[in-house]
């Protein structure tokens, strides 16, 4: 069987002909598999959706509880048949729930990795390699230039600047699924154990991610009623980025505008935001970890998808291993 007999790139997204479902879909389908919750992967309106238990839980509080006809969960590792397709889901790292997805029908497997990376990350389960003939990675940070430093370093500058600066109120702006709370995570793991002021956008993910057993310490809400200015002078708020914009930032006292993103690498996004302590802490792989993890897989091909495409194409060619890149439209960074 040829690979693109099985998978291959249809508009609404990757699609099985033999299995007659979508793998994060961009659009409405009759049956989607998604491998994780962050909205440029997993859409509603779908009628019949499965992924594990903790994405669809995610989507239901991100869209309602009408967000699909029906719901199928999977544990990482069953194998569930569709129409004669076996599929699996298989931990990625991106963020809590977060899987790859393995397709496989007469001998032929495609493992379609969805968003994931390679870091230690208390807050989702850790990335497994699935050996496969086919491996569809992503490519956001697909280009030479990207090594991210240790999230854990950029984490000692966020706490440098507390102590430099104790008068002023840090706000950190951190994408809501995930990124919010593996930056709480990583300031608890490097003992900050004061109370951290969390936009109201945050509040149920964050519950959730607790009621998942991920420790987050004692978290407030930043708008609690009878407070000044002054009195979140010190403290560290974390928001959306989007928040940041609006008059909710302008309650804080001098606050120092950081942001949380492997996007930080670039000056210019950086000064763009008006971000003035910008921290490179990425839920993607970086330049190493994807041509590492490819060299690992060992796959036969590799299929490249939203990103810089053409880089790692080209490496893959360089270094023996069939490549293209699919031009998957519809998919953005919200969890970079």
């Amino acid at each position: 069987m040829r690979p693109d007999q099985l998978l291959y790139p249809a508009p609404e997204g990757l699609y099985c002909p033999l299995g007659g479902f979508h793998i994060d879909p961009v659009r409405p389908v009759e049956r989607a598999l998604v491998t994780h919750g962050h909205s440029d992967h997993a859409r509603s309106g779908h009628t019949h959706v499965m992924a594990t238990r903790q994405t669809l839980d995610i989507m239901r509080l991100r869209y309602g509880d009408d967000f699909a006809g029906s719901e199928q969960a999977v544990a990482f590792g069953e194998i569930v048949a569709i129409n004669g397709v076996r599929v699996s889901f298989h931990p990625a790292g991106h963020v809590l729930g977060s899987a790859q997805i393995a397709v496989e029908k007469e001998g032929m497997r495609i493992v379609v990795s969805g968003d994931y990376k390679r870091r230690p990350d208390p807050t989702c389960a850790a990335y497994v390699p699935v050996a496969c003939d086919v491996f569809i990675t992503e490519a956001t940070f697909g280009l030479p230039v990207f090594h991210h430093p240790d999230p854990m370093a950029e984490t000692g500058r966020l706490l440098a600047s507390l102590k430099q600066f104790p008068e002023r109120t840090h706000l950190v702006g951190a994408y809501a699924l995930g990124k919010a709370q593996r930056v709480i995570r990583l300031l608890r793991d490097a003992g900050y154990d004061l109370p951290i002021f969390i936009h109201g956008a945050l509040e149920r993910l964050c519950d959730y991610y607790v009621e998942q057993g991920v420790d987050l310490g004692d978290l407030r809400p930043a708008t609690e009623e009878g407070r000044d200015r002054q009195s979140f002078a010190g403290a560290v708020v974390v928001g959306p980025p989007s928040a940041f914009a609006d008059r909710w930032a302008r309650r804080f006292a001098d606050p120092v505008a950081a942001f949380a993103s492997g996007w930080m690498m670039v000056r210019q996004r950086a000064k763009q935001r008006g971000v003035e302590l910008p921290l490179v802490i990425s839920d993607h792989c970086d330049w190493p970890e994807l041509t590492k993890t490819i060299a690992e897989l060992k796959p036969g091909e590799v299929w490249v998808t939203h990103g810089r495409e053409e880089a790692l194409v080209r490496w893959c060619e360089l270094n023996g291993i069939s490549a293209k890149p699919l031009h998957l439209i519809g998919y953005e960074d919200e969890g970079d």
